[in-house]
């Protein structure tokens, strides 16, 4: 028997929840349970919930339905309860963040045990320091670990996986560049997501040398000739003259780029080494236009600048930010929806159009899907022999087999479009 086998002899459950009690975690936890009875996941999956607090634990497993869910007590701040945890683990789901403040000590405990992990970060230096940290672990032990499984930034780099397939069928070669752009998005934010971006601006308030570290394009790709190509962002608003609209920044991007390339470093530069991509949120033409998009921009640029300062950031949080714990609600969640275009041109000016949508609200009904269907395909399509361990992306880790399950599963659609 090899040592992949002895371990997962020893380990009772295919998939543990951890931090089920945060808001995230009890939507991951009401769609593992429905999805797992329907036996939409075919073999059996044998799967725990895990946090600190054995109440709110059971208050989850009431929620959902199943009062035979094992829980698994576990904490941030003691190593061997996250040790025990992850040696009964196949694949452990994260949504205890802030993962800057909270992360660490479980990205530790599953790269040493050989445990495959995903989360729905979009804080690139956490993803960036884990990296660095215990790349070679991971790598040692057959770890798996992928990070931004949510809204951030599975739609962005299964999109441009999507759309560069779609080119190279087509047209027999790949795109150059990708320009993204959210053409209509509707839902809310929680405290767990407001807390997160406080976390990532209040270390860019104390230590300026970061600000530099985020700006670089290629933050995630750990290769030694990485490239050096300039990326051109949308830091201010633009009037888009190929599609008659005003474009604004998108909040994410500064994520979901960093995740793109790096994709194309786990591809073997797959795109090319000259790629170039960028995203923005799409407005109207005219005057409404016009002033949504330097709303936006000032709106993003005072909030980045407040959450920088403790007096205004703590002004904020206590009297116009959600608190942690708060979310959108189910109506709000399953009304919500987003649609994101992807126009993609390749060297010989071919153009390629894809869309990327979802039919709930993109960062809790939407991402809770989205996370819970990464773990399953984690665990069930793509074996230690097919992805070996160490840090991954969605693209690089799962690409095909995830954006499958979500068309399958998850109410996300991927479809090219006519140029």
């Amino acid at each position: 028997m090899t040592n992949e086998n002895i371990k997962n002899s020893q380990q009772k459950y295919g998939i543990v929840l951890y931090g089920a009690t945060s808001f995230v975690g009890q939507l991951v936890a009401a769609y593992l349970q429905k999805f797992l009875a329907e036996g939409s996941a075919g073999n059996e999956v044998s799967w725990a919930i895990a946090g600190r607090n054995q109440q709110k634990l059971e208050q989850v497993k009431e929620q959902v339905g199943n009062t035979e869910l094992p829980i698994i007590i576990a904490d941030s701040d003691d190593a061997d309860s996250l040790n025990k945890m992850a040696a009964q683990a196949q694949v452990i789901i994260s949504t205890v963040g802030p993962y800057l403040k909270y992360g660490e000590p479980l990205i530790k405990a599953c790269a040493e045990n050989g445990t495959d992990y995903v989360d729905l970060t979009g804080e690139a230096l956490f993803i960036k320091n884990m990296l660095d940290k215990y790349q070679q672990t991971a790598k040692d032990s057959g770890a798996r670990i992928v990070n931004s499984c949510g809204f951030d930034s599975l739609p962005s780099d299964l999109g441009v996986l999507f759309t560069q397939n779609c080119a190279q069928k087509e047209h027999g070669e790949y795109c150059e560049t990708i320009n993204m752009r959210v053409k209509a998005a509707k839902g809310g934010l929680s405290g767990g997501t407001v807390s997160s971006m406080a976390t990532i601006f209040e270390e860019l308030g104390k230590d300026k040398s970061l600000r530099k570290q985020l700006a670089n394009p290629y933050l995630l790709n750990d290769d030694d000739n990485r490239p050096n190509v300039r990326q051109e962002n949308v830091n201010l608003p633009q009037w888009d003259a190929e599609n008659e609209r005003w474009v604004a920044p998108f909040i994410m991007a500064s994520i979901n780029t960093r995740i793109v390339h790096r994709s194309n470093q786990l591809r073997d530069y797959q795109y090319g080494r000259d790629f170039k991509y960028d995203e923005a949120m799409w407005l109207p033409a005219g005057l409404k236009g016009r002033l949504m998009s330097y709303g936006m921009t000032a709106g993003i640029a005072g909030f980045a600048a407040s959450m920088m300062f403790k007096p205004s950031r703590d002004l904020l949080n206590e009297h116009v930010l959600p608190k942690s714990g708060d979310g959108p609600s189910k109506s709000e969640q399953e009304n919500g929806y987003f649609d994101i275009r992807f126009f993609g041109h390749t060297s010989n000016n071919q153009e390629v159009l894809t869309k990327v949508t979802g039919d709930k609200d993109p960062g809790y009904g939407s991402t809770c899907q989205m996370l819970a269907q990464s773990a399953l395909c984690l665990l069930q399509d793509i074996s230690k022999q097919e992805v070996e361990g160490g840090f991954w992306t969605p693209a690089a880790a799962m690409g095909e087999a995830l954006i499958e399950r979500l068309q399958d599963h998850a109410g996300i659609e991927f479809v090219e479009l006519s140029a």
